[in-house]
């Protein structure tokens, strides 16, 4: 019997680390379609689109490797902070385009998500989030 539990725990252990390969895989293929979709656009419509989002082409072609699952810790930073995120970007869509940019490009993803988690993201966002003056901003109601 103990066999058998060891067996069981152990193809769950198994199970996990495919899991957690097939999610790494599927994310990698998911921000190469987006390379590769930019890629057949013409330059000049590469950097309309750019001008569009008020970004540089070589920033456009950063964020489309990164996609925009890469801003989905800032809809949960907005709600710890009491703003309506869909609210937000009705009201304000540049703004919210703007925070999504720097949240796509932001390299303390970790910290935030552990501050969220631990409900001590509304104390320490200022410390890493490259939004915080933004987001101050936006709670002062400026």
């Amino acid at each position: 019997m103990n066999d058998e539990s060891t067996t069981h725990r152990d193809d769950r252990d198994l199970d996990a680390v495919n899991a957690a390969i097939a999610v790494w895989v599927m994310k990698y293929r998911y921000a190469l379609g987006m390379r590769n979709e930019e890629m057949k656009c013409r330059p000049e419509d590469v950097a309309q689109l750019a001008r569009d989002l008020h970004v540089s082409p070589s920033e456009m072609a950063s964020l489309a490797t990164k996609g925009m699952q890469s801003a989905a810790l800032l809809e949960k930073m907005l709600l710890a902070l009491g703003v309506e995120p869909g609210r937000l970007a009705h009201a304000n869509p540049l703004i919210m385009q703007d925070l999504q940019r720097l949240c796509i490009a932001c390299v303390a993803k970790r910290r935030c998500e552990h501050d969220l988690a631990a409900g001590t993201a509304t104390a320490n966002f200022r410390d890493y989030c490259p939004n915080a003056f933004k987001l101050d901003a936006l709670l002062k109601g400026e």
